[in-house]
């Protein structure tokens, strides 16, 4: 075990293993709708996907709350659906609605996809990376990201989000020779985008698998398990200490599936996830990330105190990065954020 005397970066260190007094702190989409001035910046695009694409508007929507809060780490302003965008599907954003794509539905659709990425598209969100890596204090990392294969298929077949990704589960069974080549196209395309990412300036990327806790143990492995390691080992294997966080929603004891792959930094725990739990039966020198309820963030007062202590008891003495177990909700108050805040950097391990 690491005990790190004051670095530069408390978040990439802990990556790297160290143990903090009080540790680093970010929050799952922490530039999103509760800040008043992401409000209004996004009144400035005319889709989602031109705020996306737009640098000016994506590396403001990035700092917001770097500004506000003096979080330790910026997680790319973004979308996991940029992929299948730039894959040649059709992708929009609908408000209120969220996601709609053209579904893949056919042998003849998947052949329709691009065979590698329209990089005249994202080279848009590369500079923004880079923009953001040139306006952050020196001790705020970056954060880069894409969506787990897995995921970002359930979106592509469905066309849409869905409650338990029965078309793209059904599709799988049914099409596995063309649902396992999408998700080797997945597997390829979201390596290169992360190296690229990490080459503009993210000094670490996260997986989003947003979707893996609906699969049985077969396809959790074939599926979420085995393309999160392929796209580990591609981005390692041009960039070696590339740090990756995996966040794989809703695994639950399969977490442990994930500590022994190579490259991987840290897991993130969802909500469910027992803090004891993970700090038991997770390597103790493999960070951990997360896991606060954002429905304790939304209330506030001593029940989010006292969900913040829970946590920091739980991981104390290992190295953790505090975040919540999934994204931060929209009608969060920001006072609430406040207080988190002073509660985590209080913390005395």
């Amino acid at each position: 075990m690491t005990f790190a005397p004051p670095a530069s970066s408390k978040f990439l260190g802990a990556l790297k293993g160290a143990v903090y007094a009080c540790p680093p702190i970010w929050l799952m989409r922490q530039a999103g709708r509760y800040l008043p001035e992401y409000r209004e910046l996004r009144t400035r695009a005319p889709s989602f996907l031109d705020f996306c694409y737009t640098p000016k508007l994506a590396v403001e929507a990035t700092l917001q709350p770097i500004r506000r809060f003096g979080f330790d780490a910026a997680i790319l302003f973004s979308d996991i659906l940029v992929i299948p965008d730039a894959l040649g599907q059709d992708v929009g954003f609908e408000t209120g609605e969220g996601p709609r794509l053209a579904p893949i539905e056919t042998r003849a659709d998947f052949e329709k996809l691009r065979t590698d990425l329209d990089f005249s598209k994202l080279s848009n969100v590369f500079e923004t990376v880079e923009r953001v890596r040139g306006a952050l204090p020196g001790d705020t990392a970056l954060i880069g990201f894409c969506g787990a294969p897995w995921t970002v298929a359930s979106y592509m077949i469905a066309g849409r989000g869905t409650p338990d990704q029965a078309p793209a589960r059904l599709f799988a069974y049914r099409q596995p020779e063309v649902f396992a080549a999408l998700i080797q196209r997945l597997v390829e395309v979201s390596a290169e985008y992360l190296v690229r990412q990490l080459r503009a300036g993210a000094q670490a990327a996260q997986i989003f698998d947003s979707w893996s806790g609906v699969l049985p143990v077969a396809e959790f492995e074939r599926w979420c398990l085995a393309p999160t390691r392929a796209i580990i080992e591609r981005v390692r294997a041009q960039i070696p200490d590339a740090r990756i966080i995996a966040f794989p929603r809703g695994a639950g004891t399969h977490l442990s599936r994930y500590a022994p792959i190579p490259g991987i930094a840290a897991l993130g725990l969802d909500i469910p996830v027992d803090p004891r739990w993970a700090a038991a039966n997770l390597p103790p020198t493999l960070a951990l990330q997360g896991n606060l309820d954002p429905l304790a963030l939304l209330a506030g007062g001593a029940g989010l105190d006292e969900a913040v202590d829970r946590i920091l008891e739980a991981f104390a003495g290992r190295p953790h990065i505090f975040n919540l177990g999934h994204g931060i909700l929209p009608p969060t108050p920001i006072e609430h954020v406040e207080q988190l805040l002073r509660r985590v950097r209080a913390a005395k391990q």
